[in-house]
Parts: C-alpha cells; structure tokens; sequence
C-alpha cells in the first residue's frame, strides 16, 4: 500500500480508504468486521463514514455504521486508524435528513450535536477528519468554520473537510478561514469517476494551487463501471436496483444520473479497455483516480471482503500517458455521462 498526504495536515493516509455507507443494509455486522480485517490487513488505515450512515438513509438504522467502526476500532491501536466522519449538512438542499427531527443545519448547536454523538457512537475521544456532508444555504459560512475550529481546539477534531462541494464554495470557506484565523478544510470529498470527471473543470485546480486534496467517492459510478448494470441489468440487491423500483423520488432521479444512455455506453468502451490492459473494469477505475497528484485517497465500500481484491489491484497498476489518451479520447467522444 502506499500513502499520500492530506492537504498539509498531519494526516498520512492509505491510497485506498474505506468507504462505510453499506455497513448495516448492504452488508451485515459480521460481514463488515470481515471487511474491516481485510482493510486493515491490507494497509488500509483511512476509514470514511459519516453519522447520517448507512445507506439508504433512514431514521431506524442512522448511526449504525459509525456503531459497528466502532466496535471494531476497540480491536486496534487507535491511533493506526485514521477516521473521517461528517455532519449532516442543512436541511434546506437535497433532501430533508431523518435525523435530529429533519431540523439539521451547519450551526454552532448541530455540529456540536453531531460530533457529540459521532464520538459516543466511534468510541473514540477524537475524529481525525471531521467533514460537513453537504452545504447548508442558509447559515453563514463564518458559523460553521468557528463552530469546527472550536472542535479543531478542543482536541476533539484533528482537522476539517467538506464534501460534496463546489468551486465557489471551497474557495469562499477557506479565503475567510484565513483572513479570520480558523482551521481551514484541508479536504473535499467530491464525486469523481471516469463517468463523473467534472473535478478536472474547476476544483483540481483550485486544489493543486491551494494543497487540498480530493477524497474521491463513488470511483466506481456507483459500481455503473463493474458492468453489473449492462444491457438493462438491474442485479438483485445492488444500490440502483433499489432506487429504480422502490426508491423515493429523490433516489430515482440519482439512479437515472448514474444510469443512463451514455453512462452505460461509456462503461462497455471502459470495460473493453481494460480489457486489453487485462485488468478488470474496477482496476482501471481506481488506477484513473489515483493518478492525479491532488488525490489523496481514493473511498470504495463493498458488500463483502472479496469486492476489495480488485480495487486494491488498482493501487499497483501504472497508468501511463498512453492509457490516459485513450481515456481522454473516450471522455471527449462522451461528454459528462453523468450530467
């Protein structure tokens, strides 16, 4: 395994981290401890969850993944784990979050709230990476930043992060971060695959200027890349499967992002690809985003510890120039398949 760089934080992190939204639908307590070992034993040290976890979302199971992390961090030197986890962000965006009533915000009280019951629910007396989930459109930018730089000086946090943000946003947090003296994000977790590389637009560049550094999610499309969802497949038990037939509105609309016309078609051309580098589709979307110098880890999830062997192929595969042109001229055929 080998290890990158936070932003300019203190944080050494494996080139692969794991992602823990599955851990109480998709894959069962004993399932996810197995995932956990494999991880480890693998030199995996960066593990991501958030409290609104698992996913899909609900009120019954939120909280649950970071439960069951820690549990399995009793089991481990706790300072050879680096954990990231995030606040819920504002309930006036994408969806309303069912929990702390549906009243969530990026205010000094929710996130204390929510760091609070993040620690309990960790076992741990500090979060090494602690992110906001999403925006929050209606309090002030200036109210989150003291309230997690407040967390930064307590010791409760290490450093801070956003997700799911854009240009505007992360330039804006981290110019007032610096002219008022707080803890800026050293991070942003963003959506970033071969079918979703909209990073490359506007934020990569705001990243290497200003050392921060991408934690991609979703590298995958969501697993769209495995190919599991070819030729109007929709394998029982997977995510989309899910959001196509009884999904809510919101989780049909996402599903229709990920799966698409173009998406699909992109896939079959990846996946071709791959396979005259004789590497699977997963390995060579890995690989993808772990070539740019402003990644700093790469989150993939699993239902299970065998889905793991072919992402961590991808921290030993070298894409060259050559590759990335073909990649390139793919992306150019088949503009932004995700939107």
């Amino acid at each position: 395994m080998n290890y990158r760089y936070i932003g300019n934080s203190g944080l050494r992190v494996s080139e692969i981290g794991l992602g823990t939204m599955t851990f109480g639908t998709n894959a069962n307590k004993r399932e996810s401890f197995k995932i956990m070992d494999r991880a480890y034993d693998a030199g995996i040290n960066f593990i991501d969850t958030a409290e609104i976890y698992p996913s899909p979302v609900s009120k019954e199971l939120a909280g649950v993944s970071e439960e069951w992390i820690g549990e399995w961090l009793q089991t481990k030197p706790r300072d050879s784990v680096i954990v990231a986890s995030k606040v819920t962000g504002g309930a006036n965006s994408w969806f309303i979050p069912p929990i702390r009533h549906g009243l969530t915000a990026l205010d000094s009280f929710h996130i204390i709230k929510a760091v609070e019951g993040s620690l309990k629910r960790l076992k741990t007396d500090y979060i090494d990476l602690y992110q906001i989930h999403w925006s929050d459109t209606t309090v002030p930018i200036e109210e989150t930043l003291e309230a997690l730089d407040k967390l930064v000086e307590s010791g409760k946090v290490r450093y801070i992060g956003t997700s799911n943000d854009t240009a505007y946003g992360l330039t804006k947090a981290n110019e007032i971060a610096k002219y008022e003296k707080l803890n800026r994000f050293q991070s942003i977790q963003n959506n970033f695959s071969l079918n979703n590389p909209r990073f490359l637009d506007e934020l990569a560049h705001i990243c290497q200027k200003e050392t921060i550094s991408l934690i991609p999610y979703s590298p995958l499309a969501g697993g769209v890349l495995s190919g599991k969802y070819n030729d109007g497949n929709y394998p029982t038990n997977a995510r989309y499967s899910h959001h196509v037939t009884v999904g809510s509105v919101r989780e049909q609309a996402m599903a229709k992002r990920f799966i698409n016309q173009k998406t699909v078609e992109a896939t079959k051309r990846y996946m071709a690809l791959a396979k005259e580098l004789n590497i699977s589709s997963v390995t060579l979307a890995i690989a993808w985003t772990l070539s740019f110098n402003f990644v700093a880890s790469t989150l993939t999830s699993a239902r299970n510890k065998e889905q793991l062997n072919e992402v961590l192929a991808g921290v030993k595969f070298n894409i060259n120039s050559k590759i990335l042109e073909k990649i390139t001229k793919i992306q150019q055929e088949i503009l932004y398949p995700m939107g």
